[in-house]
């Protein structure tokens, strides 16, 4: 059974990788014709969704057991959340824009350099510390939940729903078969 780090370490290795083709990629600054401005959208949409998946299972599952196991859990879960709760808005700003429109590569290149923060203080900051102190099990038990957790958690980011455990099971999966309609509606995340 993988453990908690293997979840969210498979996560932020895609998430990198996104990242790091977006970063490289053809831009109308650079040239980029309409098909290659097109696909750099989709390739947002795609960042957007997973970001969302992966942040929303963290609100509801991850940062609640840093708060329970940690000292000081909630110093490190509150820094966490304000910073996903800024991406939520650039995340969300960015699935409005055209890729042809210059703010977006201005909201992308700060969003790639405030996402490749938040992962390094996730990992550098967060994980040592829980990684001492949970269990084999426990970090097993919350590797399932997350894994279970990503089939009823948006695809969109919602920068006004509050990253709170109990707010988020309640309407998580309200707001994420919304989110799976309109993605299905829209063609965007499939293919």
């Amino acid at each position: 059974m993988p453990s908690v780090f293997d979840v969210l370490s498979k996560d932020h290795a895609k998430v990198k990788r996104m990242l790091a083709e977006l970063e490289t990629g053809p831009t109308g600054a650079t040239g980029a014709d309409q098909m290659e401005l097109m696909v750099r959208k989709r390739m947002v949409g795609e960042l957007v969704i997973e970001e969302s998946k992966h942040e929303a299972v963290e609100e509801m599952y991850f940062w609640p057991a840093v708060r329970e196991h940690l000292a000081n859990g909630d110093e490190l879960a509150d820094t966490a959340l304000l910073q996903e709760q800024e991406g939520k808005q650039v995340l969300d700003e960015l699935d409005r824009l055209d890729a042809s429109q210059p703010e977006f590569e201005v909201l992308l290149a700060s969003f790639v350099k405030d996402a490749r923060e938040h992962v390094a203080y996730e990992e550098n900051k967060v994980w040592p510390g829980l990684a001492a102190v949970l269990t084999a099990q426990e970090s097993s038990d919350l590797a399932a939940e997350l894994e279970h957790g990503r089939n009823t958690v948006p695809t969109r980011p919602h920068p006004g729903v509050p990253p709170q455990r109990g707010v988020l099971k309640g309407t998580g999966p309200i707001t994420a078969a919304a989110d799976k309609l309109r993605d299905a509606i829209s063609g965007r995340g499939w293919g």
